[in-house]
């Protein structure tokens, strides 16, 4: 281990904003003179950034911590934290299971995750031998938790995430994040424009709105600006050419939001509408605060806005007491409402919620069976959209070659939809895809995963789907 500048990796589990969790865990070490390293072989400090939304990233954290048990009996030296909201969950039991580690950090300390390492470094450069993990965990009160430090020194990049609240006051039965993340709480409009601003001089081109339920961002604020006034505030910024956001709660689509998605050309053609499910006993019973009528009025009024929207969703099958006709009511109306694409899984409880207690767990088979078909459906329904496009021309935006084939370009259309852009013979430089250019393509081919298209050569034209 260099002493002067150690080593750390970064792994990372679950949504948007534990990405942006990590980001900023990595902005504070390199602030502090710690080196960033691509291998956990090559760290002498491993952070895993965790979530516990479901079970699966949870045991996953687990095995991770198993593998660095043994690298770590090799190297003593090296510091192992575990940070995020598995940590404010589970911060004594991952102590229990992995004694090894060194420090266990609830999200939004992620200023303090450098000086919590330089503290086990220190102790052991000075021969202590404690081994008893140092942990910042808030206490669960609603005045334990603020708005995160934030550090802007971000590099530069094409697309970034931008919180702009934390935590949620929506208390689903199912759902942990209340009690690892908090209450609600927006960041000042101030703040966040000035980000957005650092971004655009850095060449950042688009930008996704975060938050737990986004749309209710501002109510704690003094003056209560509302997400449209947000949304405005930073299509305002020059050099943003896309806004996008995520996750909204339905009841947050007010009149004024959906008018200045419509009104806004900087904001996708793209709405991310978590349903989890299509029967009205249960929504009543998950808390979601909104009936499958209700729902629907929101998705038609935005495919009345805004034309071209895509939608897409969560679906969670295997709620405690579901039974058949209530799944077959989701299925129903996953039918009706045609998503472009939707994030599908199976209910998991999770300790301390109020679903977890329930009578009725439904049995890990029916989940499974259940699952898949919606899978099947939902695949079908994906596949005919992204076919229904072939002939039209979608404005992408270029991220760089394509993974599985260099000579592809690729990028995402407006409406959230990959796009591999194939090579046109002969063309002139000008009209060769660059990363971060905005090219209108012709969709010749669409399937489950995506589109792919050629680059449109008369580039005059206002792209079909931008709106100005």
């Amino acid at each position: 281990m260099t002493e002067t500048n150690p080593t750390f990796h970064v792994l990372t589990w679950g949504c948007q904003m534990n990405e942006d969790d990590s980001e900023q865990i990595a902005l504070f070490m390199e602030q502090a003179g710690y080196l960033a390293t691509d291998t956990v072989a090559d760290a002498d400090v491993v952070l895993l950034n965790t979530c516990s939304v479901r079970r699966k990233p949870e045991d996953k954290v687990y095995s991770k911590l198993g593998e660095l048990a043994e690298i770590k009996h090799e190297r003593k030296r090296m510091v192992i934290a575990v940070c995020g909201c598995m940590a404010q969950a589970e911060g004594q039991e991952i102590t229990r299971r992995a004694p090894y580690v060194d420090i266990v950090v609830g999200p939004g300390h992620s200023s303090e995750v450098p000086d919590l390492v330089r503290q086990v470094l220190d102790g052991r450069s000075n021969g202590s031998r404690k081994t008893t993990p140092r942990m910042v965990l808030d206490d669960g009160s609603t005045e334990a938790y603020s708005v995160p430090v934030r550090s802007l020194g971000r590099p530069s990049r094409l697309r970034a995430y931008v919180p702009v609240m934390y935590g949620c006051d929506r208390f689903c039965t199912y759902c942990i994040v209340p009690l690892t993340r908090g209450r609600e709480r927006s960041r000042p409009l101030e703040d966040i424009v000035a980000e957005v601003r650092a971004l655009a001089a850095a060449g950042t081109r688009e930008i996704t709105l975060l938050g737990q339920t986004v749309n209710s961002y501002g109510r704690r604020l003094s003056g209560k600006p509302g997400f449209a006034d947000l949304l405005r505030a930073v299509c305002a910024v020059p050099g943003i050419a896309r806004v996008r956001f995520t996750s909204p709660h339905p009841r947050g689509f007010t009149r004024e939001v959906v008018a200045a998605m419509a009104d806004l050309p900087q904001v996708c053609e793209h709405v991310h509408l978590p349903l989890q499910v299509a029967d009205n006993d249960l929504l009543r019973r998950m808390k979601r605060g909104y009936t499958i009528e209700q729902y629907d009025d929101v998705l038609q009024s935005l495919r009345s806005a805004i034309p071209g929207v895509a939608v897409t969703t969560d679906l969670m099958l295997g709620f405690p007491g579901e039974t058949e006709r209530q799944f077959q009511n989701t299925m129903d109306y996953v039918e009706h409402a045609r998503f472009d694409a939707a994030f599908m899984f199976a209910y998991s409880p999770r300790q301390g919620t109020k679903a977890a207690a329930m009578d009725g767990q439904i049995s890990r088979d029916a989940k499974v069976e259940r699952l898949n078909a919606l899978i099947e459906l939902q695949n079908r329904i994906t596949t005919e959209i992204n076919q229904a496009l072939v002939g039209s021309e979608q404005e992408v935006l270029v991220d760089g070659p394509s993974v599985r084939d260099t000579a592809r370009m690729t990028g995402l259309t407006r409406t959230f939809k990959t796009t591999h852009i194939e090579p046109t013979p002969g063309a002139e430089p000008d009209l060769v895809p660059k990363v971060g250019g905005l090219v209108r393509v012709a969709i010749i081919e669409g399937g489950l995963t995506g589109l792919v298209g050629t680059i449109v050569t008369d580039q005059n034209a206002h792209p079909v789907l931008r709106r100005e």
